[in-house]
């Protein structure tokens, strides 16, 4: 059976949450206090089927696979890294935050997270975790995805989805 087309599976899970602190600079010379927020993750996967088991991805290693994700972020500080504007120095088991060089926040470094993006928007968070989910999919062998794309949302109708198709 030959097929022409793709398909798209989608996975949305009570479970694929996770409570996190962040910050995010605005326009200009502003930066907002630190706060937190219950995200909520889905993840849609486009493909042509495997012709030997007949599915897109195995739905049990997606779940797995973004239960994994998620837990790495859940209850923690989240850093960007790529903002010029701030300035995450580590000393000791702590991260010294600074916004433009004046200092903000003293963290545990056990309870944060830097991630490579240039804000802790949900825009950025989508991004992060839709190629996270991509290489996570490079290394199964047989893959077969055309396109990722993950929403984040931070409250309810308040998210963001960040798609990319895969060459």
């Amino acid at each position: 059976m030959r097929m022409r087309g793709t398909f798209q599976v989608a996975v949305s899970k009570d479970y694929l949450v996770f409570p996190a602190a962040h910050f995010i600079t605005f326009q200009g010379h502003r930066c907002e206090p630190l706060h937190g927020h219950n995200y909520r993750v889905a993840v849609r996967l486009d493909g042509t089927v495997d012709e030997e088991c007949w599915y897109v991805a195995d739905f049990s290693v997606v779940k797995q696979m973004m239960r994994r994700l998620c837990e790495e972020l859940d209850h923690k500080v989240l850093l960007p890294t790529g903002n010029p504007k701030v300035q995450v120095a580590e000393r000791g088991d702590a991260l010294h935050v600074s916004f433009e060089n004046v200092p903000r926040y003293v963290f545990p470094r056990a309870e944060c997270v830097q991630l490579p993006i240039p804000n802790t928007t949900v825009e950025m968070l989508a991004q992060y975790l839709t190629q996270r989910v991509i290489g996570e999919f490079r290394a199964q062998p047989g893959a077969a995805l055309t396109a990722v794309e993950v929403e984040v949302e931070e409250n309810f109708g308040q998210s963001a989805s960040y798609r990319e198709v895969i060459a």
